[in-house]
């Protein structure tokens, strides 16, 4: 029996990152797995980003270029253009992890609301730093973020049926908002077991650390109470503590 090959929509949004655009590219194309809408959303870029972009007109299902009002009314303009089964925000910079990524993750069709798997840090160098502090959970729900954001939202695919419009008031975290959003309404999330994004540190999340932690607290806040969330930064903070000691002492 033939099994069905879902329809993936990867969307990418890009300003000004002539450096880094190519790898995400390359990797999109390179994937054994053809059945790809591929959209990339550019903020009416100035500095040659457009015309790498241009390079990769076969690659690339629809190119919007054009002003917007920050990188989450980038991504819901890739989202009303999405008509896949799933979606899949890879942003400037970032890559699935190795040619074969989309073809793992779906060989079994497409039964579940979710699908999630791990991710390896790399620097400006593509040289690969290792795992996210956050440990990927075995079984992942709406709640596993209460101790931080520990699915990378490169290495989750949502159901397009599920996936909402990313709340603006957010600036540099809603991208955790609407992750738990689409996984309160799935009724299976299912861990693929293996490496399926490379994510290139730094960022405007990281650029803005102090605002970005702001906004995390506001929305942990709203899905998990006040003082469950008061408690659980608690265990954050001695988390982050101990990660840092032990570091430490590898270095020495």
């Amino acid at each position: 029996m033939t099994v069905s090959l879902p329809k993936i929509s990867i969307i990418t949004i890009v300003y000004n990152n002539v450096r880094d655009i190519r790898f995400t590219l390359d990797s999109v194309a390179g994937q054994t797995y053809k059945n790809i809408e591929y959209i990339v959303i550019d903020g009416a870029s100035t500095d040659g980003t457009l015309n790498v972009l241009q390079e990769y007109q076969s690659s690339i299902d629809k190119l919007v270029s054009e002003p917007d009002k920050g990188i989450y009314d980038a991504m819901n303009k890739g989202l009303k253009q999405a008509t896949g089964d799933y979606v899949l925000f890879l942003n400037s910079g970032d890559e699935l992890y190795d040619c074969t990524t989309l073809e793992q993750i779906f060989q079994y069709g497409a039964d579940a609301d979710i699908y999630y798997g791990e991710t390896k840090l790399v620097n400006e160098e593509r040289e690969i730093l290792g795992d996210r502090r956050h440990k990927t959970p075995e079984e992942f729900t709406w709640k596993s973020f209460k101790y931080g954001m520990n699915v990378c939202h490169q290495a989750i695919y949502v159901k397009r049926s599920i996936a909402e419009p990313y709340d603006l008031q957010y600036k540099l975290s809603s991208d955790i908002d609407w992750v738990i959003r689409a996984a309160k309404k799935a009724e299976k999330i299912v861990n693929v077991n293996c490496y399926v994004a490379k994510y290139l540190v730094g960022g405007m999340s990281q650029q803005r650390h102090k605002q970005s932690l702001k906004e995390r607290f506001e929305i942990f806040r709203k899905y998990y109470g006040h003082l469950p969330n008061l408690i659980n930064h608690g265990i954050i903070a001695l988390r982050l503590l101990k990660h840092r000691l032990l570091k430490g002492k590898t270095r020495d």
